[in-house]
């Protein structure tokens, strides 16, 4: 085992969603380190837990297994006692996974026997779990515009019968009732959904006292799963009292968002009434008429304004180029493109980096090559400030979702100054 050795260890299946979780688990007093594309040999300082951004959300079943379980493997060497797989508090995935099939072979690789819970609730977030359905707000997730995801659209909100259709058995439940009973109900009727042969368990939580209840009954397992939230009760048992910090990065600041979620649409909006914005299109990336090129002439000429460079679009305007183009080959380019945007704009000098989306932070931690960073103070819910070990870029990524109108220019302004 190594000198510096972690108690607790997240697989995470993209890398908004790590830091998310990493944020949670900072905030609650676990010093905390952010790495990406697999777990490190050994961690360059004394951190309690290691986050494992991986991203596997969207990529066929046999790979998003084969990486989460080398990322386990990491995990354990490093010392990791209790594991989190992390995925979207939306159960982003599809009817095949990739939300069972990864927990199942985690489960067998740790030899766990008794029940898996699954728990993507995030009140702070406004996403909750009542009678085995997730809400988002008021509205049931397959009402609440992730209907129209473009790579994994959520259809119905019964989590019990979407796990169940990408699992091997039945799925069990835990209702909010036992959850609000204490701990020991909650061990007990785990234990009666372990006799029944139910090795995976939904839990209703919609407020973060529920989140805590299971944390206390759920401190000596060695598996869970969830969203960010669920760490809010399981973070306090490996805590060291050390508070999350970064230090401020200086320079000029840049915005990428490639997501086209309702919260970021109105963030691009907020923030190209007061800043150069430039909108790319995706078929014109596709049809190489708009390069990375084309992106990083205005970036710099617009270097002292901190500029916003977004493919956002409404999801009608999306799904019809997808189905003119393809959806991995429209996604595929995006991702390209903002890489090398990233990466050139960054060996230009850029120190300040925003950015939206999940699929776009995956492609941009890539093109930067990042191994790891120190996880810093919240900037927005789910949404922290991070910071590269080994050079001077501070870095904030958010999912499509978080954040309120005005979150880019707060962003920019929590990472450090122009």
């Amino acid at each position: 085992m190594p000198a510096n050795a972690v108690r607790l260890g997240v697989v995470a299946d993209d890398f908004t969603g790590a830091s998310d979780i990493a944020n949670t688990i900072a905030k609650g007093g676990v010093a905390t380190v952010l790495a990406f594309n697999g777990a490190p040999a050994d961690l360059p300082g004394d951190f309690g837990a290691c986050v494992v951004a991986l991203k596997t959300r969207s990529i066929p079943v046999r790979d998003a297994v084969a990486q989460s379980v080398a990322a386990l493997d990491g995990l354990k060497h490093l010392g990791a006692e209790q594991v989190i797989f992390k995925y979207c508090s939306t159960f982003d995935s599809t009817p095949e996974g990739n939300i069972g099939p990864v927990a199942e072979a985690l489960a067998e690789r740790m030899g766990v026997t008794g029940p898996v819970v699954f728990c993507p609730a995030f009140p702070d977030a406004r996403r909750t779990i009542y009678a085995g359905h997730l809400f988002v707000g008021d509205k049931l997730l397959s009402e609440s515009g992730m209907e129209n995801h473009p790579l994994n659209p959520m259809t119905d909100p019964d989590l019990r019968r979407w796990l169940k259709r990408q699992s091997k058995g039945d799925v069990g439940y835990l209702p909010l009732a036992t959850i609000r009973a204490g701990s020991e109900a909650i061990r007990a009727k785990l234990d009666e959904e372990a006799k029944a042969g139910r090795k995976l368990v939904v839990a209703d939580a919609i407020e973060n006292s529920d989140l805590m209840a299971l944390g206390e009954a759920l401190a000596d397992a060695p598996l869970v799963t969830g969203g960010s939230g669920i760490a809010l009760g399981l973070a306090p048992a490996h805590a060291t009292g050390k508070a999350a910090s970064i230090p401020k990065v200086n320079g000029a600041g840049l915005v990428l968002a490639g997501s086209c979620s309702t919260a970021t649409l109105g963030q691009v909006k907020e923030y190209s009434a007061r800043h150069a914005a430039l909108a790319i299109d995706a078929e014109e990336v596709l049809a190489g008429r708009t390069t990375p090129a084309t992106a990083l002439a205005f970036i710099a000429a617009n270097r002292a304004d901190a500029p916003l460079v977004y493919s956002s679009a409404a999801p009608d305007k999306l799904k019809a180029i997808q189905q003119r183009h393809g959806t991995e080959k429209v996604a595929g380019a995006l991702e390209h493109f903002f890489g090398e945007v990233a990466k050139q704009a960054a060996a230009s000098g850029i120190r300040r980096l925003v950015v939206a989306g999940g699929e776009t932070s995956g492609a941009v931690v890539t093109a930067l090559d990042l191994r790891m960073l120190a996880v810093g103070p919240e900037i927005a819910v789910g949404v922290p400030a991070v910071a590269a070990l080994d050079q001077p870029l501070a870095l904030a990524l958010k999912s499509g979702n978080f954040g309120g109108p005005d979150f880019f220019e707060r962003a920019l302004a929590a990472l450090g100054d122009a």
